[in-house]
């Protein structure tokens, strides 16, 4: 069909759309950094010009949705369709219900819903859903689709029940296997119970995995020990998905910038906005110095990350979203990952999570208190080793000098103030040796001076020359 792009696809973007526009099921196994975001607005975009939709319910994590409101669609949807565009929220003011009632009215607009995937636990995410399906013609597009892998849990059965209200369906993953290709039974199953042959978890489980079994105690569980038969499933595979790793894509740009939004818990918010009127107050009428502007600002970021000093100088923790939104990110990204913390105890934190996920072997670090006679090594070992998949550590440390082409994805955690370190860490990737192209995140929380580190970063400013004086207030 003829179709003008808002934005230029590249060759693999046009591939992806080639092969899927007009399939009732399919997936963009797309590495993260490779755009699969703008081939599915295409796709819909086409499906609506054709008369086939007149509505999308987009579902994606917390960290994600909202930048398809924010960012994508208004940056890649043409700009003929006349849509109404409207962002899920748990909390339903007068004004929010006003909003989505606007999804209902008659007319010819492309009426798109985006829920973050948490909102399928929801009996009140459950039943909105199931009414925007009943009243459209709809795709309904799972961005993260790992997020639905465990069959048992209350947001997979809830998304595969309303699955079959609509015509069109799509998932979109970096990693469609993350720990096992048992990954893969819930989403295929969204897009299509019958694509795999099977009728059941159990019987592809048994199909594909090797098990055997363990005493525990009294109880006898089954363990998969490995996998088998997977060149069966690849080819059961191809015809309704498109798989591209970075590498694979010669046109991309050589850099992108990403970022992932966690929203600060209940008692964050209370501690932010306790030391944020405390700030305000300290600063009124002062003539202000470059480290007491600074001071304040490290206040108020430490509480983005999760902890605080208290009035007697210790520092305690709070709790936060970010180490689960890393984690989410770790298991969309293929091959190596560098990943950059503000604070020890950030590193630590890290560290402890990653331990526990993927185990000792996994990690290596390099901060103030990695020992001067491990770093050169830990860096060999995350060069060379294949098990070696993180390197943790502090921009203060590790972002000068050191090379780490064995990754071409960076993760800042948390970031500093400091203009020269960011460019500094940012070029440890972007190095001789290099051949992918390179993808950098931010995990930030937004409407917080997080948000306005990484914006300013981002320009390429220098945080403490910009912000002095009345200036801090308005970054506070």
């Amino acid at each position: 069909m003829l179709y003008k792009f808002k934005t230029k696809p590249f060759a693999h973007q046009l591939k992806a759309l080639e092969m899927s526009w007009d399939k009732e099921v399919y997936a963009y196994f797309m590495e993260m950094g490779t755009g699969k975001s703008k081939v599915l607005i295409d796709n819909v975009s086409m499906l609506y010009d054709k008369g086939e939709i007149n509505g999308l319910l987009l579902i994606a994590p917390k960290g994600v949705y909202k930048n398809w409101y924010d960012s994508e669609i208004p940056t890649h949807m043409v700009d003929h369709i006349e849509k109404k565009c409207v962002l899920w929220t748990a909390l339903h003011t007068k004004e929010k219900i006003k909003e989505l009632n606007t999804l209902f009215k008659s007319g010819t607009d492309f009426h798109i819903l985006i829920m973050n995937v948490e909102a399928f636990s929801t009996k009140k995410g459950v039943l909105f859903a199931s009414k925007f399906l009943a009243a459209h013609k709809s795709v309904i597009a799972i961005d993260e689709a790992t997020t639905i892998k465990n069959p048992s849990a209350k947001r997979t059965k809830n998304i595969l029940k309303i699955s079959k209200d609509s015509k069109y369906r799509r998932i979109l993953t970096g990693s469609p296997i993350t720990k096992s290709p048992l990954d893969l039974y819930s989403q295929c199953e969204f897009l299509d119970p019958y694509l795999l042959g099977h009728h059941s978890f159990y019987t592809f489980r048994a199909r594909y995995a090797v098990t055997r079994n363990i005493n525990l105690g009294a109880r006898s569980v089954q363990v998969v020990v490995g996998y088998r038969n997977l060149g069966e499933l690849s080819d059961i595979l191809k015809p309704f998905s498109f798989r591209v790793l970075k590498e694979d894509c010669l046109d991309l740009p050589e850099k992108t910038w990403m970022k992932r939004v966690v929203t600060m818990t209940p008692d964050q918010s209370k501690v932010y906005n306790e030391m944020k009127q405390t700030a305000l107050a300290h600063l009124d009428g002062k003539v202000l110095t470059t480290n007491t502007v600074l001071t304040q600002l490290m206040r108020l970021h430490q509480i983005t990350c999760g902890h605080f000093v208290a009035d007697d100088g210790t520092t305690k923790d709070l709790p936060c979203k970010r180490i689960d939104e890393l984690l989410d990110i770790l298991e969309e990204v293929e091959g190596k990952v560098v990943i950059w913390a503000q604070y020890q105890r950030d590193i630590h934190k890290i560290i402890a999570a990653l331990s526990k996920k993927y185990g000792e072997g996994s990690f290596v670090d390099y901060y103030g208190l990695t020992p001067s006679d491990d770093r050169q090594n830990n860096i060999k070992r995350f060069q060379e080793e294949e098990e070696c998949r993180f390197f943790v550590g502090t921009t203060q440390t590790g972002g000068y000098g050191i090379t780490l082409t064995a990754a071409s994805t960076m993760i800042y955690f948390s970031n500093g103030y400091d203009l020269e370190k960011r460019q500094q860490s940012e070029a440890r990737i972007d190095r001789i040796g290099q051949e992918k192209p390179m993808t950098y995140i931010d995990i930030i929380s937004e409407d917080t001076v997080d948000d306005r580190i990484v914006l300013a970063l981002r320009k390429k400013q220098n945080i403490a020359s910009q912000i002095m004086g009345e200036e801090l207030k308005n970054w506070i």
